[in-house]
Parts: structure tokens; sequence; C-alpha cells
């Protein structure tokens, strides 16, 4: 799942990041990969402090419902924004088996570097994915 979020850099400032689906939900980084990171960090870190509350998550709006909603406060930061989708990634899911077919050559290679890393295969192809998803 992605939401959509917004990102704006001024000329001295860090890059910032937010989120129309969650308000109050920010964050920021020195680069457009950091903030990208953080922001994902941060989307996953909101959403779990949402469940534990008991609030209901909002599904993604597309970025089309999100310029409609004329009554957000956050339409002016749409102004000068770089609009990105930011995965939902949450802690609160547990680990579920899957089967998966994969060369092998590339798996002796990633079994091989999860070891040299010190991690499982499943630990290494987990972060492989988030690497690649932010």
């Amino acid at each position: 799942m992605f939401y959509i979020g917004l990102i704006h850099k001024d000329d001295s400032s860090s890059y910032g990041i937010c989120f129309p689906d969650f308000p109050g939900c920010i964050s920021a980084g020195d680069t457009f990969e950091e903030v990208m990171a953080m922001g994902k960090e941060a989307l996953g870190f909101h959403v779990e402090a949402m469940k534990d509350h008991g609030y209901d998550i909002p599904k993604p709006r597309s970025l089309a419902e999100i310029e409609a909603d004329k009554d957000g406060f956050w339409q002016e930061d749409f102004q000068d924004a770089q609009i990105v989708r930011v995965p939902l990634v949450t802690n609160f899911d547990p680990p579920k088996r899957v089967n998966i077919s994969i060369n092998s050559s590339l798996l002796t290679a990633i079994d091989q570097a999860a070891k040299e890393q010190g991690m499982t295969r499943s630990a290494f192809l987990a972060s492989a994915a988030l690497q690649h998803l932010g």
C-alpha cells in the first residue's frame, strides 16, 4: 500500500515531507534519499500508533482525490512540492511464510551475503525489498 507524500526543499532548509492522508505525520532529511527513508519510517510509526490507540487507518487516496479536497489544511503544501508515493511498512504484522522460485546461483549469492552480514535469508530478502521500495 502506498500513500502520497509531499516533499519540500527551501534553499536554507533540509528536505521535508508531509502526508495529506495523515495530518501531523511529517519528517525531514538532508538529502532526497534520506527524506524518503525518514518519511517511510515516520509513516510506519504513525500508523502503528494509530492502530495502538484504536483509530481507523485511512485508505490511500489518489492524487486526484487529494487535489480535489479543497478543505484540506495542506492544500498550500502542493505549491512547489515534489509528489511521491511512499510505501506503508509497519512492524505490527506477523511474518508470513511464502514460497518463491529463484535462480540457484542467485540463491547461493543471497545466502553468502546474508551470512556475511549475520542475517538470515529471510531478513536479507526483506531488507533488500525495503531498500528497493523506499
